[in-house]
């Protein structure tokens, strides 16, 4: 089984793009992020055109997220954080896999720059938001598959200038102390599961040749809970779609469950 996570900064600009991915590599889920758009704009006739059902959680001009499966996936939620700005950033289905009723959670965390603005400080109220709820799903349900673009780089290998970023919402201490957090509940970062030391650059920025030049981060991650690192076949960072016309400024990550 093939799930994959892209954000695609805006659907409408991308659709394009994204049906192109759907027909050449099938995945048979898709997790999209920063759709920008709502519900009512959304392009169902498109997706459902390559036999994808569409569950949208959309926002006007901003956020927004969306699951495209090939299957029915049941118990849609979109409250599942307390969002003091009400806005769309996540989304959670759930689907069976191998006898196994599976939490998919579909995830845009805020991007928080600059840093001494009141997005850093929402950043931070958000992430402990989720936390929260996420340790109370865990125990409802331990098999979670977190997928989406958290806006948190890792670590100094997961970006081309780390020196640079120190100060940076993406990468400050702090900020990636909260993913250590989420991952702390028992989860684990499945690129770097599978793929320890190898570089895997999901975004990268439009100015400055960033993509040229491979000046990119790893900030789009698939958390996978204990109970299901074993049925992790493969993670891939599929970089076709950053090479394409008028493309998003992120790739998807995709990973493989047996």
């Amino acid at each position: 089984m093939l799930i994959s996570s892209w954000n695609v900064n805006s659907v409408r600009a991308r659709i394009l793009n994204i049906t192109e991915y759907l027909k050449k590599f099938s995945p048979d889920i898709l997790m999209i992020q920063e759709i920008k758009t709502e519900d009512k704009n959304y392009p169902y006739e498109e997706i459902k055109s390559l036999n994808y059902n569409s569950y949208v959680f959309g926002q006007k001009a901003y956020n927004g997220v969306a699951i495209l499966s090939k299957e029915k996936i049941s118990d849609l939620k979109n409250d599942i954080i307390n969002d003091k700005k009400k806005q769309s950033r996540i989304i959670k289905a759930e689907f069976n896999f191998k006898k196994k009723n599976i939490q998919l959670i579909n995830i845009y965390t805020p991007n928080g720059n600059p840093v001494d603005t009141e997005k850093y400080d929402y950043k931070l109220y958000w992430l402990d938001s989720f936390i929260k709820n996420l340790k109370l799903l865990s125990k409802k349900n331990e098999n979670i598959i977190i997928g989406g673009d958290f806006n948190i780089i890792p670590s100094a290998e997961d970006v081309h200038d780390p020196k640079g970023y120190e100060n940076d919402a993406l990468y400050r201490l702090e900020v990636r102390k909260k993913l250590r957090e989420i991952i702390n509940i028992g989860f684990n970062d499945s690129y770097r599961y599978i793929h320890p030391d190898k570089e895997g650059y999901t975004f990268w920025d439009y100015t400055s040749g960033a993509w040229q030049k491979n000046n990119g981060m790893r900030i789009d991650h698939f958390l996978v809970s204990n109970s299901l690192i074993n049925n992790v076949k493969d993670v891939k960072i599929n970089k076709f779609p950053r090479g394409r016309q008028k493309p998003s400024d992120h790739t998807p990550i995709e990973i493989e469950l047996a």
